[in-house]
């Protein structure tokens, strides 16, 4: 018979078994190892502790939770102590899944944004060199001490267009290069017959001589002959001391306006051969100049001052000395002269530009009046 006092035994709460001390110890397995067994659940186990329903195992842990919450419940009237520490370590596992679930996340984010930046880079080879050849230039200035801040790469010799550099220009040669110098002209050239004055003036070497003559230059246009040249030519000649002057007796200053003695004049063969033939003198057989004694003018042959005679071969310095020094002498009122003597100088009012043997005696080239005073 059942006795109706005694407290009813849950039946899946078995009593325990007094214990020394009164205390009674709860049948079933031992707290330490439900919290290993807990502990020992897989990685991403939900919130709670709770397992997915899927798979075997899954089935199986729940089956043996339900068991040990069977056995290690406590009688009523103990307390909640076991279901609370249950409930905290449930909480507690749950927030170290869902960590571990987080930082599982994030490491495939990372491994992405690897990826991702790795193909961008292989498929961008160029644009990286730029960047490396950049930085490296960089990194080059950075280190010289000697840039400044605005320092910028030397510039090349080559244009940056790629054309080649314009070459610099050369020197303008010196008068003693021009005088020995032949320059290309027509032998049968007519010019325009224009004449003009060669600007600038020039005093006579001795400035107390006996009597200063006054000249004046003209060249005529389109002979391509430097008209400042030519008058150069002319007063460096007329002053040297084996010139006209005679050791103080003549001076000859060049004037470009205003009053003159006679007037040198550069021209072309047609032009010298009309302005000669008002004096009825030809100079078309030989090419060659003359004093036009009944004008103002001495005419000096362009073709001859620029490319010389046979007589003078390559010594077409001397031979422009000569030139003007002959028909200078003709204004002078010197006539022509021979060949002394084998071997001598040749008087310099000796037809030089035709010939140096005459009578069959001959004689040497010379530009001088007076070639001892030198």
């Amino acid at each position: 018979m059942e006795r109706r006092d005694a407290p009813a035994v849950a039946p899946d709460r078995p009593r325990g078994r007094p214990a020394p001390g009164g205390q009674q110890v709860p049948h079933g397995p031992r707290q330490e190892y439900l919290d290993a067994f807990d502990r020992a659940e897989p990685l991403g186990t939900p919130a709670g502790g709770a397992r997915s329903a899927e798979g075997p195992s899954g089935a199986s842990t729940r089956a043996a939770r339900r068991r040990a919450g069977s056995v290690s419940a406590p009688e009523p009237g103990e307390g909640g102590g076991g279901r609370a520490e249950r409930r905290e370590r449930q909480r507690r596992e749950g927030r170290e899944s869902w960590g571990r679930s987080l930082v599982g996340v994030t490491a495939l984010a990372l491994v992405t944004v690897l990826v991702v930046l790795v193909a961008g880079q292989l498929a961008r080879p160029d644009r990286d060199a730029d960047a490396t050849t950049t930085a490296d230039e960089g990194e080059r200035f950075a280190l010289d001490p000697d840039q400044g801040s605005d320092a910028r790469p030397a510039p090349s010799d080559e244009a940056e267009d790629g054309a080649e550099p314009e070459p610099e220009p050369e020197p303008e040669p010196s008068y003693d290069e021009l005088l020995a110098t032949t320059f290309p002209l027509d032998p049968d050239l007519t010019g325009s017959g224009e004449l003009v004055p060669v600007p600038g003036t020039e005093p006579a070497a001795d400035p107390d001589a006996t009597m200063v003559l006054r000249y004046r230059v003209d060249v005529e246009e389109g002979l391509g002959i430097d008209p400042a040249f030519f008058a150069e030519a002319v007063h460096r000649t007329l002053s040297d001391e084996r010139s006209w002057g005679n050791a103080g007796e003549r001076g000859f200053a060049r004037v470009s306006d205003g009053d003159y003695d006679f007037v040198v004049t550069l021209a072309s063969p047609g032009t010298t051969a009309d302005w000669c033939a008002r004096s009825g003198l030809d100079t078309t057989e030989d090419n060659v100049s003359c004093n036009s004694s009944s004008t103002d003018r001495v005419m000096i042959n362009a073709w001859r001052f620029a490319q010389g005679s046979e007589t003078y071969g390559d010594d077409i310095a001397d031979y422009r000395r000569m030139l003007v020094n002959h028909e200078v002498g003709h204004r002078l009122g010197y006539g022509h002269a021979v060949c002394p003597g084998e071997g001598a100088l040749a008087p310099v009012m000796m037809q030089q530009t035709k010939f140096l043997t005459i009578d069959g005696v001959t004689c040497r080239a010379n530009p001088w009046p007076h070639p001892d005073n030198g």
